[in-house]
């Protein structure tokens, strides 16, 4: 299976309630942390929700 690498680009400060949840169920909390999950639906949807605050890496 492969894998995303998932970055934080922009800060959680002052955003919708619900982006920043899905935002720490990925594990991202700091500008710039890069996270390594699989490349399934569910991830896939969470960081379309949250698109504009991250960056995909593949």
């Amino acid at each position: 299976m492969s894998e995303l690498k998932i970055q934080l680009i922009k800060s959680l400060s002052g955003r919708l309630p619900k982006h920043v949840r899905i935002a720490e169920a990925l594990g991202l909390r700091k500008i710039r942390q890069t996270v390594v999950r699989p490349d399934t639906a569910i991830i896939r949807g969470m960081v379309e929700k949250i698109g504009y605050l991250v960056e995909i890496k593949k």
